[in-house]
């Protein structure tokens, strides 16, 4: 079934709608142009959705570039477009730079998610808000959707605010934590877990790497099928609703991420020296934040990539020497 949409033109760049015909379900992405949202535009894409995604900062031609903490600005592109579903991805997601500008992490992780979920259960519209392990202080794994939160630092304070600032606003939302992500990056930068790629590659200096707190890296693909999953579930179960977890089941350090990271590429490890020491000054972390996820597995929603699968995918545009990049894919 399809409908037409006069909404389409100006974001797409299309000026003869006579030729136009969308699908009749649409999902609006915030956080659009981020690594996650980035996975989940183009999921719900692929699956015959019609799709607007919004950004601010990284704002493209294809997607809207909207302030969402100008509530005006963020009503008029609800009722504008009023999408059946709302995933919210947009966040300050740095627990460094949270520590450093909470008032304004706060106004953006909480605020603007309150916003969200009114203007969402305004329309009838499914919210599903993107939270984070970092909820939990890691001392007690691993941690069901129930399991009382303690975070130990700002982030996970403000992503524990936003969770319930959503689920006062919109009886009928739903939160996805996930932890650590990483997927096609634009640059190795914007992933935690794809930054350690040039200390993996560039093996004439020895790196020090982080072998004591443990993570579940997490493909973005799998939290996008997830969040699209959820979705179809939810139009025909107004039941779905509340927390849920999604997370990786490979269990590793920073040292051991590295080490993954090499042997997916063939490239040397030697070079990487792993350390147990504390981190000193630095923000807090949990040690192990490790997420049960039984509600999803038991309503059997779900996707998880090999760790060395994904982090080829994603890394292999990165890879500087050529002779390794024939060695892997040819």
């Amino acid at each position: 079934m399809f409908i037409w949409c006069d909404f389409c033109s100006p974001i797409f760049g299309i000026n003869n709608l006579e030729d136009v015909i969308v699908p009749n379900k649409r999902a609006l992405i915030t956080g659009a142009t981020g690594l996650l949202g980035r996975a989940v535009f183009k999921e719900f894409k692929d699956n015959n959705w019609h799709v607007v995604g919004c950004g601010y900062s990284r704002a493209r031609p294809r997607f809207e570039r909207v302030d969402l903490l100008d509530a005006a600005a963020v009503k008029a592109l609800v009722q504008d477009f009023k999408p059946h579903v709302i995933v919210h991805c947009a966040a300050e997601r740095r627990p460094d730079i949270v520590e450093n500008q909470p008032e304004t992490a706060t106004m953006l992780n909480v605020g603007a998610s309150a916003n969200l979920a009114k203007e969402a259960a305004e329309i009838g519209a499914f919210l599903l808000y993107i939270s984070s392990d970092y909820v939990f202080d890691g001392r007690n794994p691993p941690y069901r959707e129930d399991a009382a939160p303690n975070p130990l630092n700002h982030y996970g304070k403000t992503k524990l605010e936003g969770e319930r600032a959503v689920l006062r606003n919109n009886e009928g939302a739903a939160v996805l934590r996930v932890p650590v992500l990483y997927g096609e990056v634009e640059k190795v930068e914007e992933s935690a877990v794809t930054i350690m790629f040039d200390k993996v590659q560039f093996s004439n200096k020895s790196a020090n790497m982080d072998h004591l707190q443990q993570r579940f890296p997490t493909y973005v693909k799998d939290v996008a099928v997830v969040c699209h999953q959820l979705t179809e579930k939810k139009l025909q179960d107004p039941s779905i609703k509340g927390i849920y977890h999604w997370s990786g089941n490979e269990q590793m350090t920073k040292y051991e991420i590295a080490c993954a990271m090499a042997d997916a590429f063939n490239l040397p490890s030697s070079h990487l020296r792993p350390i147990t020491d504390e981190p000193v000054g630095a923000t807090p972390r949990p040690q192990n934040p490790q997420l049960s996820c039984a509600r999803l597995e038991q309503l059997g929603i779900g996707q998880r990539t090999p760790f060395r699968v994904g982090i080829r995918e994603s890394l292999w545009p990165f890879l500087v020497d050529k002779r390794w990049r024939q060695t892997v894919f040819h």
